[in-house]
């Protein structure tokens, strides 16, 4: 690895660092007001403000438990389980010896029974996270590339991509959750003089409802594809083997990796997609496996 480009890695990382917490609060925020948004169209339109004012309680209650408890709702979803220390030991030791080398606490290690090899790190802060990985990902990794794996999670970790990534998994949802019930409520329910109502509103407050999850998902998606190749080169350079990493993205890359707990709204949390779309790249979780192995073969 040449001196110039670790250094721009570096001066990358800790920018990163910086603005992966502005992101987080401002995501907090943005999915505060939209929920607010939606609540003021339905109080508009019902003539009811005590929906506006559920919509803003809900809002706010929802984004403390986004940021506090969201990563304990993924490992539970997750169907994670916390190693344990004699039978999982090899993993715990590969985990605390990195998380020694990287400066950080050890994060808590939890192992998700699932044959697809796949592997995430989740909490809101360093002392506050946790890494998952497959039992399937233990049995076809040997130590090399395990410590790229986790090099990668560790990574996500220190540059608080783990903040982030773990609000949009729980917050995007509900974004979707209440944009369903918004629009079935424009459509179906409700009281209130909706024929004097300005039609062009009513038009504008429908497409915000439809259009806001569509959005989230492609601001999420976008994200998600430029952190991960962040993470691989800052894991290489934790592990000080980009070989190790770039073997194990090269298994995964030819094995079935869809987790069966995963879902669209935790997809992006994984080290390789959980979940296969057939659909267009603009809607992928993670960049090309191929394209992340080349990047990093070239360190």
């Amino acid at each position: 690895m040449s001196s110039s480009f670790a250094g721009e890695i570096m001066a990358s990382f800790y920018n990163e660092i910086s603005k992966n917490k502005i992101e987080s609060y401002s995501l907090m925020l943005i999915v505060f007001f939209i929920i607010l948004g939606m609540g003021y169209l339905l109080s508009y339109f019902f003539d009811s403000i005590i929906i506006a004012v559920i919509a803003g309680v809900f809002a706010i209650i929802y984004t403390l438990i986004g940021y506090y408890w969201s990563d304990k709702i993924v490992l539970k979803i997750s169907g994670a389980i916390e190693a344990d220390e004699k039978k999982d030991a090899h993993l715990i030791n590969v985990v605390e010896g990195l998380a020694i080398a990287a400066g950080l606490p050890k994060p808590k290690v939890y192992i998700i029974n699932d044959k697809a090899p796949n592997a995430f790190a989740t909490g809101r802060d360093p002392p506050h996270s946790s890494i998952a990985v497959t039992s399937g990902l233990l049995e076809i990794m040997n130590r090399e590339e395990l410590e790229g794996v986790i090099s990668h999670e560790l990574s996500h970790i220190k540059n608080y991509d783990i903040k982030f990534m773990t609000l949009v998994a729980v917050m995007v949802g509900m974004i979707s959750i209440i944009a369903n019930i918004s629009l079935r409520s424009f459509l179906w329910g409700g009281s209130g003089d909706r024929e004097n109502k300005n039609p062009y509103l009513l038009i504008i407050g429908i497409a915000f409802i439809v259009l806001s999850p569509i959005f989230a998902n492609l601001v999420r998606l976008a994200v998600s594809r430029k952190r991960e190749f962040l993470a691989d080169a800052t894991g290489a350079m934790l592990s000080r083997y980009p070989e190790g990493l770039a073997s194990a993205l090269e298994k995964l890359e030819h094995v079935d990796t869809n987790v069966k707990t995963a879902t669209d709204a935790t997809a992006h949390l994984f080290i390789a997609a959980p979940v296969k779309k057939r659909f267009l790249t603009l809607f992928a979780t993670h960049p090309p496996l191929e394209e992340r192995v080349r990047r990093l073969r070239e360190m």
